[in-house]
């Protein structure tokens, strides 16, 4: 079930998101988030911009996000968003990443924003598949951008334009 983000999704949200941060080279960031640090984030986020999970409807258990951000603080900027996604390690492979993408493209494009962009880590095979089949085309490709448990890290920038 995909819905706003809530204040009590936060937790799981910042577990999520950890797990990516300690184990994998998809987040560049190289240190956990505290859950203070993930509720500034997404409270500043949620306030102006869509933000949603998805909610196991067994469990209730949140086993994804998703959300867009400003690409760039210029005003001139104003409307080009960057798309951010995550899913829980179970939850991959099953439509889920698709089907939040879906719903936050449709809220972007109600909104008036004219561009996405998903800033995608090279290699990142998963992410860059399920944006190709959102129509979404690759527009740059930055190389030994990122260094991440002991590799060197290219970028891919995705594009969507309305």
């Amino acid at each position: 079930m995909i819905r706003p983000v809530h204040p009590s999704d936060i937790s799981r949200i910042c577990e999520i998101y950890n797990h990516y941060v300690v184990n994998t080279t998809v987040s560049f960031e190289t240190t956990p988030l505290t859950l203070a640090q993930m509720k500034s984030r997404v409270e500043g986020i949620a306030a102006e911009h869509p933000y949603y999970v998805w909610e196991d409807e067994v469990s209730g258990r949140v086993i994804g996000f998703c959300y867009v951000h400003p690409w760039k603080d210029r005003p001139a900027y104003a409307g080009a968003m960057e798309t951010t996604i995550y899913l829980a390690p179970e939850a991959t492979g099953h439509g889920i990443g698709r089907l939040l993408m879906e719903r936050l493209i449709a809220d972007c494009r109600q909104r008036g924003y004219y561009s996405l962009i998903a800033c995608i880590t090279g290699g990142n095979l998963p992410s860059i598949r399920l944006h190709e089949a959102l129509g979404f085309t690759q527009v740059s490709h930055f190389e030994a951008v990122g260094h991440k448990l002991d590799l060197t890290l290219d970028v891919v920038d995705y594009q969507l334009l309305f």
